[in-house]
C-alpha cells in the first residue's frame, strides 16, 4: 500500500481527497435531480384494490374480477398501468358488460342458419339433416330442443363439439370446426387462445376452447390478445382497432394507405398484407410491386418484407422504409405510421352495419371514462 513519506505528501494527498469527495457528493447530487424518484411498482393487492374501485360498483364478485384480471397482468409480465388496467376493462364492458359467458339474442336461429347453410353448400339432404337433429344428446335431449334453447356461445361450442362427435352426420357437415369462433368476457378468438396456450398458468382439465369460456381463461387470452405484443403507437384507440381486426392492423392499414398514394391504386385498409397460407400474390402485394423499380426491390425481397407485416420487425425493413420515404417525399409531409382498419364487421351475431372503427371509439369512450375514475382519489 502507498504510504506518505514526507508532510508536504500528506498534505498533498489530504487536499485532492477533499476535493474528491466534493466533485463526487455534487455529481450524485446532480444525478438525483436529473433521474427523478424511482417508479414504485405496486403489490398484487394494490393493483386489485385498484381494479375493484375502477370495476363499476354494480358488477357482482368484483374481488374475483379483480383477482383474475391481476393474475393474468403477472403471468403475461404486463405493467399494471392505469392505462393497462382501464384498457381492459374498456374492452369487458364493451365485450359483455362484465358477464362470463354472455347470452346472444337469437343464438338458435343462428345456429340452426349455420347448418343449413353448410348442408346446402355439401348438398346434405334438409331430411338429412332433420334426423340427425332429432336424435337424443349426451345430456338426454334432441340437438333441435338443445339449438331452441340456447342462449350463450358456451352452450352453443358444447352442442357442436357433441353434435361433431355422436352423430355420423356431424362429421361430414363440420369435420372438427366448430362455428362457435369467440367467446368469454372479452369474447377472444378461440383460434388465438388455442395457439397461445403454452403459457396458460393455470391446469387444464379439458380443453383451450372450455376454457376461453371461463372468467380466467377468457381474461387472459384476452388480455394477452390486446396487451401482449410491443406496438409504437401514439393512443390505446388503435390497440383497440387491432383487438377487433388483428395484432398490426392499424399499423398496417397505414402502409396500405401510402402505397395506394404513391402507385395511384386503390386498396381496401384491411391491415392484410398477403394472403396468409398462400403464395398467391393479394392486392396490397401486386400494388407494391408495381412500384418495385422506384423501391429498387425485387418480388421476392418484397414479398419476404410483407411476411413479417405480423410483427414489429416489418417496421425495421427495407420496404417499410422505402414505401414511406416515397410517401413522405410524394405528399410533401410525414404520412401516418398508423391508420383506422377500414373493415365492415360480418358475423352472424351482427345485426347492423358495424365496422373496426365503430368499436375501436365505443371501446375509446369507455377507457377514457374509467382513466377518469382512475385519477379521482
Amino acid at each position: 500500500m502507498f504510504r506518505a513519506r514526507s508532510f508536504q505528501d500528506r498534505r498533498f494527498m489530504t487536499h485532492y481527497a477533499s476535493r474528491f469527495a466534493i466533485l463526487a457528493a455534487l455529481l450524485a447530487l446532480a444525478a438525483c435531480g436529473t433521474q427523478g424518484p424511482r417508479e414504485t411498482v405496486p403489490t398484487p393487492s394494490e393493483v386489485r384494490a385498484k381494479l375493484v374501485r375502477l370495476i363499476p360498483a354494480k358488477v357482482p364478485d368484483r374481488q374475483g374480477w379483480a383477482a383474475d384480471i391481476q393474475a393474468a397482468f403477472t403471468a403475461r409480465d404486463i405493467a399494471p398501468s392505469d392505462s393497462n388496467l382501464c384498457a381492459v376493462l374498456a374492452v369487458i364492458e364493451q365485450e359483455s358488460t362484465y358477464q362470463v359467458d354472455p347470452p346472444v339474442p337469437g343464438l338458435g336461429r343462428i345456429a340452426r342458419d349455420e347448418i343449413q347453410r353448410r348442408a346446402g353448400r355439401l348438398h346434405v339432404p334438409a331430411l338429412l339433416v332433420n334426423a340427425a337433429l332429432g336424435l337424443k344428446s349426451p345430456n338426454g335431449k334432441t340437438y333441435q330442443q338443445r339449438l331452441a334453447g340456447a342462449r350463450t356461445e358456451k352452450e352453443l361450442s358444447a352442442i357442436f363439439d357433441d353434435f361433431i362427435g355422436m352423430v355420423p352426420l356431424g362429421q361430414r357437415l363440420f369435420g372438427t370446426f366448430n362455428p362457435v369462433h369467440t367467446g368469454g368476457p372479452m369474447q377472444v378468438s378461440i383460434a388465438f387462445a388455442e395457439a397461445n396456450a403454452r403459457e396458460y398458468p393455470y391446469p387444464v382439465s379439458g380443453t383451450v376452447r372450455q376454457e376461453v369460456f371461463t372468467r380466467r381463461g377468457g381474461l387472459y387470452f384476452g388480455i394477452a390478445h390486446l396487451l401482449g405484443y410491443p406496438a409504437h403507437y401514439s393512443k390505446p384507440l388503435y390497440r383497440f382497432a387491432d383487438f377487433n381486426a388483428g395484432w398490426y392492423a392499424s399499423r398496417n392499414a397505414a402502409f396500405q394507405q401510402a402505397v395506394s398514394r404513391v402507385s395511384g391504386i386503390e386498396l381496401a385498409l384491411d391491415g392484410d398484407l398477403v394472403i396468409h397460407g398462400s403464395s398467391k400474390a393479394g392486392a396490397t402485394e401486386l400494388a407494391v410491386r408495381a412500384l418495385k423499380r422506384q423501391l429498387d426491390m425485387s418480388d421476392s425481397a418484397i414479398r419476404r418484407d410483407l411476411l413479417k407485416g405480423d410483427s414489429l420487425d416489418f417496421e425495421e425493413t427495407d420496404l417499410h422504409e422505402r414505401v414511406f420515404a416515397l410517401a413522405d417525399r410524394q405528399q410533401g409531409r410525414r404520412q401516418p405510421r398508423e391508420a383506422m382498419p377500414g373493415i365492415d364487421l360480418k358475423s352472424p351475431k351482427i345485426t347492423r352495419k358495424l365496422t373496426t372503427a365503430w368499436f375501436a371509439t365505443r371501446v375509446d369512450g369507455r377507457y377514457q371514462n374509467c382513466l377518469k375514475r382512475a385519477g379521482a382519489r
